[in-house]
């Protein structure tokens, strides 16, 4: 039997593309913001963090305020903010100023606010837009959101800057999100009106119990340490390869295929999920082979000139290898965290949570591994970065089975009263 996804359900997730579009398309654009600007690699490395700071401060409140606001009133808010903010980005490369650098900072603080406004509500959306058969192929569409929009931005930036300067590639994104907005108004249902209902009423209560819970706190750690450790290393591929000297169109099609291998991983991790395997183990090989992968890709022994790794070749394979199985990590915690959240009021709550935890991590690590590689000269101590995360998360999964327990246990006390 065919499952259809429904046209608004599309909609929703052509929308959170193209926000994912506007948080991947600084990758490709920081040797031109280097040549043109004078950018620095650790200024380059916040400006890839900083589109995060709005999910990194306000992640736990969206998802407590999304009711309140209206899911599809949210998507148009945040599609807005991000087109504007994109369109004054381009704006901003028209002047040979040194405030140029500080503004195209502060605009993507904004366009991180409208990213969360538009990526908090549409799993809400495609729940409601979409009949019980297709929900799960539609939502397995959106997981498959982020790592879609990262890889269409490293594929495409380069040669539209090319053409076009930066300038030009922050203004051919921003017409790509104002027209997800108006698909987005024109065929997803409008919010209908909204009384206080308790859900509302009582977001104090929601928030206590869901910070008091141990679950929402073991999704969002978890989620921090793969997504801090997965965008450092895929948001400068392109600096490292233009370092080594490979053409910029190669580095794009190097880059993006390293970044889809994470939707295939994210599509298999459902499959290894139905099939019965164990969430925490399913997490211990994600992290472990995370860490494999990024020792194997920047690793050298020696010293100075005689310093050595594996051949490039296996280098990048190693780079792929390492974003595959990480798919397999944000897949197993989507599922976790409808299953550990405290109870089914508080599942938007906990997404907030693990989006505002993730936010952080992203937040801290990009500019970390530019800092190490700035001291160092290179990009050969990334691996401690992403190794130290690995090994974090594989600690956090030997925790899972107990806390299933818990939460197995609470489940079966509230029913039986």
């Amino acid at each position: 039997m065919t499952v259809r996804v429904p046209m608004a359900a599309l909609a929703v997730v052509a929308a959170g593309v193209s926000v994912a579009l506007h948080l991947g398309k600084l990758s490709p654009a920081i040797p031109a913001l280097q040549s043109t600007l004078g950018l620095s690699l650790v200024e380059a490395g916040f400006m890839l963090s900083l589109v995060q700071l709005a999910s990194m401060t306000l992640g736990l409140a969206v998802g407590l305020a999304a009711d309140a606001i209206g899911l599809r009133r949210s998507m148009l808010i945040g599609l807005v903010i991000a087109t504007t903010a994109s369109v004054l980005g381009g704006v901003a490369g028209q002047f040979a100023s040194p405030w140029v650098v500080a503004w195209l900072l502060l605009l993507r603080a904004i366009e991180g606010l409208g990213f969360l406004l538009v990526v908090m509500p549409a799993p809400g959306l495609i729940r409601a837009m979409t009949p019980p058969g297709a929900e799960k192929a539609a939502l397995g569409i959106w997981g498959a959101y982020m790592p879609l929009g990262v890889a269409l931005a490293l594929l495409c930036g380069p040669g539209l800057i090319a053409w076009a300067g930066w300038p030009g590639w922050w203004w051919v994104l921003s017409l790509l999100s104002g027209g997800a907005a108006l698909w987005v108004a024109r065929v997803v249902p409008a919010d209908g009106p909204r009384g206080k209902g308790p859900a509302e009423a009582d977001w104090r209560s929601r928030l206590k119990t869901t910070l008091a819970a141990p679950g929402p706190w073991f999704v969002s750690l978890a989620f921090a340490v793969y997504s801090s450790q997965w965008m450092a290393v895929i948001g400068f591929l392109p600096s490292i390869y233009a370092e080594a000297g490979v053409p910029s169109g190669w580095s794009a099609v190097l880059t993006a295929t390293a970044a889809a291998m994470n939707i295939v991983g994210n599509i298999a991790g459902g499959r290894w999920l139905q099939r019965g395997l164990a969430p925490a183990q399913l997490l211990r090989i994600g992290y472990g082979v995370m860490a494999l992968g990024s020792i194997m890709a920047f690793a050298q022994w020696g010293q100075g000139a005689h310093a050595m790794g594996l051949p490039p070749a296996l280098r990048y394979v190693a780079v792929c290898v390492f974003s595959l199985f990480g798919g397999a990590v944000p897949a197993t915690l989507f599922m976790l965290a409808v299953r550990l959240a405290p109870g089914p009021a508080t599942v938007s709550t906990t997404v907030g949570m693990m989006q505002q935890a993730s936010a952080f991590g992203q937040f801290i690590a990009p500019p970390l591994v530019a800092w190490i590689a700035h001291r160092v000269g290179g990009w050969q101590w990334t691996w401690t970065v992403t190794a130290a995360c690995s090994i974090a998360g594989i600690v956090l999964a030997s925790r899972l089975p107990g806390m299933g327990r818990r939460a197995t246990a609470g489940i079966a006390v509230k029913k039986s009263r």
